[in-house]
């Protein structure tokens, strides 16, 4: 690409040579002896320069794709092997820029400014070696005006990166708040604020405006001095190169090579300034896509693990040792990433394969904190946790999950089919697997009830079916692939009665001979758990059986009896 871009630069800087040699042999001389050979080489030379613009452009676009595939993938294929901390701590916007917005400007950075760079570059220096060789003398009278062409083209920029940066803010401001104003619709309506968010987005759109309107001002001026700084060259060109005509220094070729580098000779310096300038502007994508690059999980596989069992990517399951799901946390102290306080301190807890471990608690009181700990989506800050007597740092992080069936509370589907939903959990599950399941979790009914069964389309995050539909589909989906450790994160929270108590009976079967982790809203759900786990302020304040908790009536059985109470008294009033 830059060979190309140089010879490409090279050819257009001889074209005036041609004219030169016809004005002075043909039409000064009036022959057109050799007219023939001239015109096969012009014609030669102009075939090669649409080859090589053809050749250069191509292998610029492939550069510029490569490029956007190589750093695409590589970010993504990286994100997917961080921890959850680095997705608390950074939003999906923030991340969504990384790795499409950035690696986009990256891409057009290497390939099409960099080809800018190089083309314009080769031809100033080309164009003055020309000019130069022909007659110095004239020569410096147009050399002079490039620098003050420079200097005017770095004043102007300087300008207008600082205004169109404001423009870009204002735009992504004016983005954000279109958004909200569509997904926001019903909120809007409903607290009728439809004048304050129209006068919002006036007042945004406005300050586009002026600033557009300023952008364009400095940019106008810009170019009008441009083009005033060219005629200059060529009225020097024409009053001196004139004068050297009658006085018989130069020829009228030359004259006209001369008027060509003039008029050519400035847009290229004003060209590449502002490539430049853009250039030095990527700098920002650079450093904040190798920033994203750079950042190391705080949970992460050791190399001697990944030399046994593999990576995410490249796993070697003929060394993952069956999971039985014996669990115990040993002397665990953990404190989140983001925070300054511990949540857990010298926790130690033995649950054997196939415990039913409930944890329960307020709103926000922490609950998913153990569950997460036993996933490795987080690591302790000091102890450990053992995986069947190992630790589980000790052993790869896909062999756990892969073993873990998870069914949160805001359940997620993925674009596609119902069947393609399901098998995300066990991809070569039979058909029968499939509609065992399914019943199993009382979810085979809505498939039955869609119109194309398992080859439904649910949609963009499962939208075209109800939050309760989604969730026992991804409770299916979990159940699929006969995991050793099931987690159910208050997984009937936004099921009706009638279907819970379907699911209710379910987890009773499908927790047996399972290690399962249950966070449960509704405590009469988990009454005959073998250990419950009472969490407030992100602290495990209690922990026993049902009866245990309850005779001791602490925390837990003013949870259990206010809960008793509030379900009487809808009950009373038909709720």
């Amino acid at each position: 690409m830059v060979i190309l871009g140089i010879l490409s630069s090279l050819v257009d800087s001889i074209y005036p040579i041609f004219n030169r040699y016809a004005l002075n042999n043909f039409v000064g001389k009036g022959t057109l002896d050799g007219l023939n050979v001239f015109v096969i080489l012009y014609l030669v030379i102009l075939l090669l320069q649409v080859i090589d613009n053809y050749a250069a452009c191509y292998m610029c676009g492939q550069v510029e794709m490569s490029m956007d595939r190589d750093l695409r993938n590589a970010s993504f294929n990286h994100l997917q092997e961080l921890s959850f901390a680095y997705f608390n701590q950074n939003n999906v916007g923030y991340i969504h820029a990384r790795v499409m917005s950035d690696t986009g400007k990256i891409g057009v950075m290497v390939s099409w400014r960099m080809m800018d760079v190089i083309w314009n570059g080769s031809y100033i220096v080309f164009v003055l070696l020309m000019m130069l060789i022909l007659n110095i003398k004239l020569a410096l009278f147009v050399i002079v005006l490039v620098p003050i062409a420079a200097v005017l083209t770095t004043y102007f920029q300087k300008k207008l990166v600082v205004l169109n940066r404001k423009i870009r803010e204002i735009n992504s401001k004016i983005t954000s708040n279109f958004n909200e104003g569509i997904t926001g619709a019903k909120a809007i309506k409903t607290l009728v604020v439809e004048d304050k968010i129209q006068g919002d987005f006036e007042k945004d759109t406005t300050k586009m405006y002026k600033t557009s309107v300023h952008a364009t001002h400095y940019s106008a001026f810009f170019t009008s001095a441009i083009t005033f700084m060219s005629s200059i060259a060529l009225a020097v060109v024409l009053w001196r190169g004139g004068n050297m005509k009658q006085e018989g220094i130069i020829e009228i070729g030359t004259l006209s090579v001369f008027l060509s580098y003039a008029l050519g000779l400035l847009e290229p310096v004003q060209n590449v300034i502002v490539t430049i300038s853009e250039l030095i502007s990527v700098q920002v994508n650079v450093e904040r896509f190798f920033k994203l690059l750079g950042t190391e999980s705080d949970v992460a596989d050791t190399p001697e693990v990944i030399e046994k069992y593999g990576d995410t990517f490249n796993p070697k399951k003929e060394n993952w040792e069956p999971l039985h799901g014996d669990i115990k946390f040993e002397d665990v102290s953990f404190m989140y990433p983001d925070g300054d306080e511990y949540v857990l301190e010298h926790f130690n807890l033995d649950v054997p394969q196939g415990t039913n471990v409930a944890i329960v608690g307020e709103t926000g009181a922490g609950k998913s904190t153990l569950v997460n700990l036993v996933c490795r989506f987080f690591k302790p800050t000091a102890g450990k946790i053992l995986i069947d007597g190992r630790d589980a740092a000790d052993r790869s992080q896909l062999w756990l999950h892969s073993n873990i069936g998870y069914v949160l509370q805001t359940p997620h589907l993925f674009s596609g089919t119902v069947r393609d939903n399901l098998k995300y959990g066990k991809p070569d599950a039979t058909e029968e697997e499939i509609w065992k399941a399914l019943k199993l979790v009382s979810a085979d009914g809505i498939v039955k009830r869609m119109e194309k069964g398992l080859d439904s389309d649910v949609g963009e995050d499962g939208d075209m079916l109800s939050t309760g539909e989604k969730q026992l589909l991804s409770f299916a989906r979990a159940i699929l692939a006969d995991p050793k450790i099931l987690v159910l994160d208050e997984a009937t929270a936004s099921i009706d009665t009638v279907t819970e108590k379907a699911i209710q009976d379910a987890i009773v079967t499908v927790t047996k001979g399972r290690t399962s982790f249950v966070i449960a809203h509704r405590l009469s759900t988990i009454v005959d758990a073998d250990i419950i786990l009472v969490v407030q302020d992100g602290k495990i304040i209690e922990r026993g059986t049902h009866k245990q908790l309850m005779e001791a009536k602490g925390y837990y059985h003013e949870l259990f009896t206010r809960q008793f109470a509030e379900i009487s008294i809808n009950t009373a009033v038909g709720e």
